[in-house]
Parts: C-alpha cells; sequence; structure tokens
C-alpha cells in the first residue's frame, strides 16, 4: 500500500492508498500531480470528496474505509496508520471520525496537490 500525510491549514491526517501500479484503474494509487477536488454526495460511500482529472480514470474519492481491502484506487484516510486486522497489511484507524473533521475544514472546492 501507500501511506501519506494530508494537511489542510492545522489539520492533518493519515491516508491510504493502493501501490503506486502505473496508475491502472482500480488497482493503483493516484500519481503525483495537482487535481481538482469537491465534497460531494456519493450514493454508495455518502459523504466524500472527488478528485477530478486523474489522467485515465474516474470516481476517485477520498472516503472512510478501514482497511486496505476497502480500497478500489481511492484515498482513504485516518487518524494513525496500523495493522487493525493482523493480517500483515497496513490500514488507518478511526477513519470515519477523520473523515467528518476533514469534511468539516475543508472548503467545497479546491486544489489537492500530491507528491
Amino acid at each position: 500500500c501507500t501511506v501519506g500525510i494530508l494537511n489542510y491549514k492545522d489539520f492533518r491526517c493519515c491516508t491510504l492508498e493502493l501501490p503506486d501500479l502505473n496508475n491502472q484503474q482500480n488497482v493503483s494509487c493516484i500519481p503525483a500531480g495537482r487535481y481538482q477536488c469537491k465534497k460531494i454526495i456519493s450514493p454508495s460511500l455518502g459523504a466524500c470528496i472527488e478528485i477530478s482529472d486523474v489522467l485515465n480514470r474516474t470516481y476517485i474519492r477520498i472516503h472512510s474505509g478501514n482497511y486496505t481491502r476497502n480500497i478500489l484506487g481511492c484515498v482513504l484516510v485516518g487518524d494513525s496508520i496500523k495493522d487493525i486486522d493482523r493480517d500483515g497489511i497496513l490500514d488507518v484507524a478511526r477513519s470515519k471520525n477523520t473523515l467528518d473533521k476533514l469534511m468539516a475544514v475543508l472548503p467545497d472546492s479546491f486544489e489537492l496537490i500530491i507528491t
């Protein structure tokens, strides 16, 4: 998996993505770059953040979910990285709570920079 940190003003949280597999849909992390984002309500995920303009990819979201198996090319957020289910694969802890806090501080639309 790909572990990262998301910063916005004073807010900071951990991120979890799939490994870098050349931007393949549903199995790879998002490549470094600048992306337009907006808050949305997804029928399947609820409140989340849509990441637009990822080359050859659609329906990329920042959403809650604790386990790598919850990722299909999206980004999970949490307050820490740990192996919650002890399967040897990193997870994010307290994802729903972290996403709620993130949604409260972010503007409705913004630019995301992945480095």
